[in-house]
């Protein structure tokens, strides 16, 4: 490999360790920074910089173990239902509310139409907020559906849609939908099942 090559790698590695200290989520972080702690020691191979080489080696080896933890470990997940006029809710709304207009621009928490509102709890902390409210006898409307950044991995979404779905049909609903302004609708709904109807909104059928 020619010496400008070599220089590209190592510049690379160091962006992408640079970009890795800048993820909010855990599990992007520790992906990240396993690709350029990977680089790195590919890096420090071709340039006989042993060092360097074990040393990142042993950064990707520390990754791998986390993500495994990660990905296989038991978590428990629970709701807390909470009161349309909860103080902590109003706090928690206030607290993250940068991160949630640039998920959902323009949200704004009307207590009146929330009839189910629940946070998200994950190993007891609270991981995230649900908001919906009733349209119609038979379907829910998604309003606000946030994830704090550390727990942002689709574990939150899969537990809300996929196991408390029983939950909703005991409740009378038949429909799941989210209320289009979410930016995430594409990625993050359709991941979990969801379906683009006619009017553009996304869809889950129970």
């Amino acid at each position: 490999m020619s010496v400008d090559l070599l220089q590209w790698l190592g510049y690379a590695a160091s962006v992408i360790i640079m970009v890795s200290m800048t993820m909010s989520s855990i599990v992007k972080f520790r992906w990240i920074n396993l690709l350029g702690a990977l680089s790195f020691s590919i890096y420090g191979f071709l340039i006989h910089a042993i060092p360097v080489c074990i040393l990142n080696g042993m950064i990707v080896i520390i990754d791998i173990y986390y993500l495994f933890n990660i990905y296989s470990k038991e978590e428990v997940f629970e709701t807390l239902e909470i009161k349309a006029e909860s103080e902590y809710l109003l706090r928690f709304v206030e607290f993250h509310n940068d991160e949630i207009q640039k998920i959902c621009p323009g949200f704004s928490y009307n207590p009146d139409m929330n009839s189910v509102s629940f946070f998200i709890l994950r190993n007891m902390s609270v991981a995230g907020l649900f908001l919906a409210h009733r349209d119609g006898d038979k379907v829910l409307t998604v309003g606000l559906d946030y994830v704090i950044p550390e727990y942002r991995d689709f574990k939150n979404g899969k537990y809300v849609y996929y196991r408390l779905r029983q939950k909703f049909i005991d409740s009378g609903f038949t429909i799941i939908r989210s209320d289009g302004n979410n930016l995430r609708k594409d990625k993050y709904f359709k991941k979990l099942g969801f379906k683009k109807d006619e009017n553009g909104l996304y869809t889950m059928y129970l």
